[in-house]
């Protein structure tokens, strides 16, 4: 009785702050929209104002965050499209990257939508508008009125391929009732390891169940056949290698590492794929101010031999770098954001390196790194260099690392069918 006092004042409180600080919530995201953080045509549908209209029938709500989130969902929709053609799918997502990344990838009638801010007002007009039979959230998604308002409508959300990182597992013990509140919006939880499911349950979620992880139900990422070509021409014979969804302070590191590397390799070409594409001319500065000769994609020149470092500040494009790289490090890892997905990577064959920050995917890491399929080092550009070193030098040591990760994600594929088999008993309830 206590704990659920407590749980309703804080929501009491936060729907408050929602409402009385709508001024302050507004001019925060209109800074968001100055910096290019939000899509200025599209910028209603933060408020839940939509401009499109709702379909006819039953409609799916999916939700992922950011890119990584989005990008686990669309095998999930395409099985969807595949299995119940008569279902209307809405996803959304919270950032300009990833609403650009589902207009490439999202099939033809999904619909894509901004995820309205967790206000009451942008809520409501976003349920009022869709009104979604049922909600699939990919991951970690707990915004409160978003949650609360889909339990007060009697909407089922499913959380799939949730995932609890230790950090995140400490933190939200410490808030007690309010958390497993939030968890009752919940019809099921599907998270993506034991040890997420462990601490779902721990948190109050006894009957969360553990199919696996979505991401290893990814389809090999495409690569356009005349561009990798093109590129491999002018790569010739070089040496090359990837540091892939890059955060600021990782690419500093990884030109350090060039330079070292170099001493070996004096012709080596670098490449390097920012997390948020829109930093690429901030990157290439930074590099040039370190000595550095950059190319960068997207101002169309071509990559010559003077290149040193090529910032791919592109979106989509990911499997052109995974084939032209035989040895990738993951982003996120060198600098502490929790790492980045190391599937796409290794059903593409890459050689993996992997810092020590690397919680968001932490299982995934330890699995690979015991079936020789990655290599963890820290954090410094001597000892990424090395590792760089030692896979460029020994191809078959780096052969052994590709086929063993190419063989990790492929022994993983069977989780769609895993998720599916738990979604379908709430899938055959919405005829």
């Amino acid at each position: 009785m206590a704990g659920s006092l407590i749980a309703n004042t804080v929501f009491a409180l936060y729907r408050g702050f929602g409402t009385l600080g709508a001024p302050l919530i507004e001019r925060h995201m209109d800074k968001r929209l100055a910096r290019g953080k939000e899509d200025a045509e599209r910028f209603g549908e933060r408020f839940g104002r939509s401009s499109i209209a709702r379909p006819d029938g039953t409609l799916i709500w999916i939700h992922g965050a950011s890119v990584g989130e989005s990008v686990s969902a669309l095998p999930l929709i395409e099985r969807l499209r595949k299995d119940r053609p008569d279902l209307k799918i809405l996803v959304t997502t919270g950032t300009v990257t990833s609403a650009k990344m589902m207009a490439q990838r999202l099939p033809e009638g999904v619909i894509h939508q901004f995820a309205p801010i967790d206000t009451p007002a942008a809520v409501r007009g976003f349920f009022d508008h869709w009104q979604p039979q049922l909600g699939l959230m990919i991951e970690s998604e707990f915004w409160p009125n978003l949650l609360l308002e889909a339990r007060k409508r009697q909407i089922p959300l499913h959380l799939i391929n949730g995932r609890m990182s230790r950090k995140s597992f400490r933190g939200w013990k410490r808030s007690g009732p309010v958390f497993r509140s939030l968890l009752k919006s919940f019809a099921s939880i599907q998270a993506q390891s034991p040890e997420d499911q462990r601490h779902f349950q721990a948190l109050g979620f006894a009957d969360c169940t553990s199919p696996g992880n979505l991401k290893f139900a990814a389809r090999p990422l495409e690569a356009d056949a005349e561009e990798l070509a093109r590129l491999r021409a002018e790569i010739g014979d070089r040496p090359t290698w990837l540091i892939y969804s890059s955060h600021p302070g990782e690419e500093i590191i990884a030109a350090q590492a060039h330079q070292r590397v170099a001493w070996t390799y004096p012709d080596l070409l670098t490449m390097v794929v920012p997390r948020h594409p829109e930093r690429g001319r901030i990157v290439a500065e930074e590099l040039r101010a370190n000595e550095m000769t950059v190319t960068l994609r997207s101002k169309g020149k071509p990559l010559t031999p003077e290149t040193q470092m090529y910032v791919a500040d592109t979106l989509g494009e990911l499997g052109l770098w995974f084939r032209l790289n035989p040895v990738a490090v993951m982003g996120g890892t060198l600098v502490p954001k929790g790492g980045q997905n190391p599937i796409e990577a290794a059903h593409l064959g890459c050689a993996l390196i992997c810092g020590p920050h690397c919680g968001n995917f932490q299982r995934i890491v330890e699995d690979m790194s015991a079936a020789g399929a990655l290599k963890p080092i820290v954090d410094r550009p001597g000892t990424l260099a090395a590792a760089v070193v030692k896979l460029l030098r020994e191809p078959a040591a780096r052969a052994e690392m590709s086929s063993a990760a190419r063989a990790y994600a492929e022994d993983q594929g069977e989780v769609l069918e895993r998720v599916m088999a738990l979604l379908d008993p709430a899938l055959d309830q919405l005829k």
